[in-house]
């Protein structure tokens, strides 16, 4: 049984963008326009090379942020807002995933690529502020992101968590690998058609609030 699986969990932590609202929703795509419009700004390119460097460097240095700092010099605070400048009404409340966190045994907590100021806008426009014990953007891992190892350890330091009774939900399957490997239990949340068979997650899902359900 899954519930028998996740008995042992007493930190339960969530991705926040395309994890904690369906991926459907036009929130994520604004944030790459803004991006895409930033990088044309800042580094004086078209918006076709904009949009292409932004794709590449996501995939190599795990987020275009990271790859902005690295290779440009560009500060984060400033690119941040810039990028967040967006609009939360296209989200809508969930109460019953409310329902299906609120209920987790033990501590509840984000981990997110974007910043917490940003993660608490989301999770106001899904009804589930107040929900979570703790909250850590990039900017608590010092702006290393997700997939990175050095990411996860900063987290987990901070938190004093214990990652062998963790379990982690996320939308991009890379960034479960390195939890798999601390001992975390690893749920990739996505539609059944961005499902991946990849030996360091443990289950798949679509339905968030169904599977929590589940699992207590």
């Amino acid at each position: 049984m899954v519930q028998k699986q996740f008995s042992h969990v007493r930190t339960w932590i969530f991705d926040l963008d395309n994890t904690l609202y369906p991926p459907a929703t036009s929130l994520f795509p604004q944030i790459e326009i803004k991006m895409t419009s930033y990088m044309m700004n800042t580094l004086g390119v078209s918006h076709a090379e904009a949009s292409a460097l932004r794709t590449t460097y996501w995939r190599e240095h795990g987020t275009t942020l990271a790859g902005l700092m690295k290779l440009h010099g560009v500060q984060p605070y400033p690119y941040l807002e810039d990028v967040h400048d967006i609009d939360f009404t296209v989200l809508a409340p969930a109460p019953e995933l409310r329902k299906a966190i609120e209920t987790l045994p033990g501590r509840k907590i984000i981990f997110t690529n974007g910043t917490a100021p940003y993660a608490g806008d989301v999770l106001e426009a899904r009804g589930l502020s107040g929900l979570f014990d703790a909250t850590y953007g990039v900017e608590h891992a010092n702006f290393e992101p997700k997939p990175k190892a050095d990411a996860y350890a900063r987290i987990i330091e901070q938190d004093g968590l214990d990652p062998t009774k963790a379990a982690m939900f996320e939308d991009d399957p890379r960034n479960l690998e390195v939890p798999h490997a601390l001992g975390m239990k690893t749920v990739h949340v996505a539609p059944q058609d961005e499902i991946t068979d990849r030996d360091y997650i443990h289950h798949h899902t679509d339905d968030l609030t169904g599977f929590l359900v589940r699992v207590q």
